[in-house]
């Protein structure tokens, strides 16, 4: 694999809290609450070279089918990245875990033949910017998989939502902003919209400003305008 220097800090993200208090609630997310299922679903069918954006502590990895032959997974935060190097020596595929920020993504353009944004769209500090690197390192056709929380479609939860993110949350959640429309977003940065869903998780009972989620597909075109 080849990288380029962009010219950002090897920690661009720094949230020891956050890591520790992530690490373990993932997992329990995962186990108990249904969202491997989601994970399973969010990589389903890819192949080839895949970049992961974002990728935590590396609950994904369990899920690439064995048609993908190599996933480049950037992990900006640091207690998260070595939780994710560990999770790759797991993996059925070859992962190589590499720091870097979605704004600024160290390696060639048209490299990859899928990506995938996973809970991490609404934590980057510049989303245009995130999602046009992400374009700009997919080869023409290839797909953009995404699994993210959403703006609510219920009045009184997309109010909490911009509440939250004028206040705590933000701090509290390692940089999460709920309120964001990733659909918009992605379609705005230039890819096609394929098929999607909205989630609601947990499915039932209380609804927090972290609950609407999108799972679907978008691909970038293979002309440009």
């Amino acid at each position: 694999m080849q990288l380029r220097s962009r010219k950002l800090p090897r920690d661009a993200v720094h949230h020891p809290v956050f890591a520790r208090f992530y690490a373990r609630v993932s997992v329990t997310a995962d186990l108990k609450g249904g969202i491997a299922a989601y994970r399973e679903e969010l990589l389903s069918g890819l192949s080839g070279r895949v970049i992961e954006i974002g990728a935590g502590n590396g609950l994904n990895f369990a899920h690439y089918p064995g048609a993908v032959s190599e996933v480049v997974a950037l992990e900006p935060e640091r207690s998260l990245r070595q939780l994710a190097v560990r999770s790759a020596l797991r993996a059925e595929v070859p992962v190589d875990v590499v720091p870097g920020a979605a704004e600024a993504l160290p390696v060639k353009s048209e490299a990859f033949d899928g990506a995938v944004a996973s809970l991490v769209l609404c934590t980057v500090r510049d989303l245009p910017r995130a999602l046009g690197e992400i374009r700009r390192v997919l080869r023409p056709g290839g797909e953009l998989r995404f699994f993210e929380h959403g703006q609510a479609q219920g009045r009184a939860l997309a109010t909490a939502q911009r509440v939250a993110d004028r206040t705590l949350w933000p701090l509290l959640f390692g940089g999460c902003h709920t309120a964001r429309d990733p659909l918009a977003a992605i379609a705005a940065a230039g890819f096609e919209m394929g098929t999607y869903r909205r989630l609601r998780i947990p499915e039932t009972g209380l609804q927090v400003p972290s609950s609407p989620c999108v799972l679907g597909v978008a691909r970038k075109p293979f002309t440009e305008d």
